[in-house]
C-alpha cells in the first residue's frame, strides 16, 4: 500500500505490501510503517470488485502466511497498532485526524491478513503466528506476549471508549468488523466449536471485565442508527454511498456466521440501502448475534448471553441480581423504537426473538405497550411475504407471534386496536379492520401457502398454536376474518373425512363416510358449511351475551379449530 496506492489493480506490485510479507523482518519502531500506513483507495461497491481485491492480495497474503513464522512482520504490524491505540481517545478529543487515519489503516491491514489466516490454519497455528518473538544470539528465552488476547482487548476498549464522532466512525467500524473476522473460525468447521482459544479469550481473563459495557455499547449502536458520515469528514478516500473497504468484506464473514448461528439458513434477499445508510448498527448487530450465540464454557455460561438476559430497563430502580455480575440499564423506549423500524431484516427479527425469549425484563415492558401494532404489524408484513423471505426469517417472525400470543393481555388488547387502510395486503381492501382480525388473516394466509408450497410440519403446527392461543379471546372479528376461519374449516373438514374415509374403508368402491354424508346433502358439503355458519351465528349472538358467555367453557371458534 504506501501513499502512491489508490486503486485495486496497483496492490500485487506494491513495494510495502512485498516488503512486509518479504523474508526480512521490520521492527516495530521502523520508519517503514509510517510509509505503509499512509495509503487511501476508492472502496469496492459490489462484490465483483469485493473478489478483485481478494485475488489481486492473494499472493501478498500467501507469502505473509508462509514467511511470519520467520519474521514476526504481522506481529510487528499489531504492536505498531497497539501502540497508536493508547492515544486515540485524545486524538479523537483533539481532533488529530492524521493519527486516527494511520490508526484505521493499520486496523484494515490487520483485519484483511486476519480473515486469509483463519480461513487457511487452525487456532493453534494463528497463535504461533501471534507469539512470536525475535531472539538475539545468546539471549535466554522470556515469555512472549499473547497478541491475540491483547489485540480482542484493544478493540473492546476502542468500542465502548471511542467515542463516536465523525473522524471515529470509521476506526469504530473497523473495530466491530475485526471481531466478527475473528469469531469467523466456526465457519471452517462442521462442528460446533467448543472449547475455542478466540471464545477463550472473550469470555476469560481482560476482556471479561468489558462484557456488559460491550453489549450495551452494540445494542446502541443498534439503536441509533448513526449514519455513515460524508466524504468529506472522513480522513481518507471513500465511496460516498460506502461504509469502508473493511465492512464489505466483514459482511461475508458475517453473513456465514450468521447462517452458522440461525437455524442454517440463508440471508434474506439482501437490502444494501439498508447497511449502506448504518453500517456501524448493521455490524454491531452482527456481532451481539455472534456473541450471544457463543458456546458455554466447561465451567462458565456465556457472559455475553447472561449479559442479553438480565439487562433492565433504565427507569426500573430495583437492585441488580448479585448472582449476574453483567447485568447493566438501557433505555427500553429507544430499544422498542428500533426494534419496530428494523424489522425488514432478518438480523433485526433474530435479536427481538432473542429478547422476547430470553430476557423478561423486555417482554414484559414490549406487552404493556399500548402502541403494540408498530411492532405486530412489520411480523405480520413479513409472513404476508413469505415468499420473498427465507425460511429462518418466517420462523422467527412466527415464534415472536407465538410468544406474543402466549398471554392473554396481548390476546384481548389486539381486538380494540382498529387499523386504517392495510395498503401491502393485496388479497382484500381492508379500509378498517381490528389487529386481531389482520393477524387472523395473515396466519391463515401462511397456512395455505405452507400446505400448497413448502409443506413445512412445523410451521404449520405453530401457526395452528398461535390461532389456538389467541381463539379464546377473540372479540368482535372483522367479516372476511370471519369468512377465512369458516372457509378453511370446510376445506380441512372435507380433507379429515376424506382420510378417515381411506383409513376405516380402503377396499370399499364408494367411499362410505363420503356416503353417509351425501344421504343428508350433496357431498356433504352443504352440511359442513351449515354447521360451520350454525357456529358463526352462535358465536357472533353471543357476543352479545356477555353473561352467556362466561357460562360457555369453549365458544365457537375454540370448536373451529378443534375440529382440525
Amino acid at each position: 500500500m504506501g501513499a502512491n496506492s489508490s486503486s485495486i489493480s496497483e496492490l500485487p506490485e506494491n513495494e510495502y505490501l512485498k516488503k512486509l510479507s518479504g523474508a526480512e523482518p521490520i521492527s516495530e519502531n521502523d520508519p517503514f510503517w509510517n510509509q505503509l500506513l499512509s495509503f487511501s483507495f476508492t472502496t469496492p461497491t459490489n462484490s465483483a470488485e469485493l473478489k478483485l481485491l481478494e485475488e489481486a492480495t492473494i499472493s501478498v497474503c500467501k507469502s505473509l502466511v508462509e514467511k511470519n513464522p520467520r519474521t514476526g512482520n504481522l506481529g510487528s504490524l499489531i504492536k505498531v497498532f497497539l501502540s497508536r491505540t493508547k492515544e486515540l481517545k485524545i486524538s479523537a478529543e483533539c481532533q488529530n485526524h492524521l493519527f486516527i487515519w494511520q490508526a484505521h489503516n493499520a486496523l484494515f491491514i490487520i483485519c484483511c491478513l486476519l480473515k486469509v489466516f483463519i480461513s487457511r490454519m487452525s487456532e493453534e497455528e494463528l497463535q504461533l503466528h501471534f507469539t512470536y518473538e525475535d531472539k538475539t544470539p545468546g539471549s535466554y528465552g522470556t515469555e512472549c506476549e499473547d497478541l491475540i488476547e491483547e489485540l480482542l482487548c484493544c478493540l473492546i476498549q476502542l468500542i465502548v471508549e471511542i467515542p463516536l464522532l465523525d473522524i471515529t466512525y470509521s476506526i469504530s467500524l473497523e473495530a466491530v468488523t475485526t471481531l466478527v473476522v475473528f469469531l469467523s473460525c466456526q465457519l471452517f468447521h462442521k462442528e460446533i466449536l467448543r472449547e475455542s482459544l478466540i471464545h477463550k479469550y472473550l469470555m476469560h481473563g481482560r476482556c471479561l471485565p468489558y462484557t456488559s459495557r460491550l453489549v450495551k455499547t452494540l445494542l446502541y449502536n443498534f439503536i441509533r442508527q448513526e449514519r455513515s458520515p460524508p466524504p468529506g469528514t472522513h480522513v481518507f478516500q471513500q465511496q460516498p454511498d460506502g461504509g469502508g473497504l473493511l465492512y464489505g468484506i466483514a459482511s461475508g464473514v458475517a453473513t456465514g456466521l450468521r447462517t452458522v448461528f440461525t437455524l442454517g439458513g440463508v440471508g434474506s434477499k439482501p437490502t444494501p440501502q439498508l447497511e449502506q445508510c448504518s453500517p456501524l448498527a448493521h455490524q454491531s448487530l452482527l456481532l451481539l448475534l455472534v456473541l450471544a450465540n457463543l458456546t458455554d464454557a466447561p465451567d462458565t455460561p456465556n457472559p455475553y448471553r447472561q449479559a442479553i438476559m438480565s439487562f433492565k430497563n433504565t427507569q426500573d430502580s430495583s437492585a441488580f441480581s448479585s448472582s449476574n455480575p453483567h447485568a447493566f440499564q438501557i433505555n427500553f423506549n429507544s430499544l422498542y423504537t428500533a426494534l419496530c423500524e428494523q424489522q425488514r431484516s432478518d438480523q433485526a427479527t433474530l435479536l427481538l426473538y432473542m429478547l422476547l425469549h430470553q430476557n423478561g425484563n423486555v417482554r414484559t415492558y414490549v406487552l404493556a405497550r399500548t402502541d403494540i401494532e408498530n411492532l405486530v404489524l412489520p411480523i405480520l408484513e413479513i409472513l404476508y411475504h413469505v415468499e420473498e423471505r427465507n425460511s429462518h426469517h418466517v420462523y422467527m417472525a412466527l415464534i415472536i407471534l407465538l410468544i406474543l400470543t402466549e398471554d392473554d393481555g396481548f390476546n384481548r388488547s389486539i381486538h380494540e386496536v382498529i387499523l386504517k387502510n392495510i395498503t401491502w395486503y393485496a388479497e382484500r381492501v381492508l379500509t378498517e379492520i381490528s389487529l386481531g382480525s389482520l393477524l387472523i388473516l395473515v396466519v391463515i394466509r401462511t397456512i395455505q401457502y405452507n400446505m400448497t408450497r413448502t409443506r413445512d410440519k412445523y410451521l404449520h403446527t405453530n401457526c395452528l398454536a398461535a390461532l389456538a392461543n389467541m381463539s379464546a379471546q377473540f372479540r368482535s372479528l372483522h367479516q372476511y376474518a370471519a369468512q377465512r376461519i369458516i372457509s378453511y374449516t370446510c376445506r380441512h373438514l372435507r380433507r379429515y373425512v376424506y382420510v378417515l374415509d381411506k383409513l376405516y374403508f380402503p377396499h370399499s368402491h364408494c367411499s362410505t363416510l363420503q356416503h353417509c354424508f351425501s344421504t343428508l346433502s350433496d357431498n356433504g358439503e352443504e352440511l359442513l358449511s351449515l354447521t360451520c355458519s350454525h357456529i358463526l351465528r352462535s358465536y357472533a349472538s353471543s357476543l352479545c351475551r356477555e353473561d352467556w358467555e362466561k357460562e360457555m367453557s369453549i365458544n365457537a371458534t375454540e370448536l373451529c379449530l378443534l375440529l382440525l
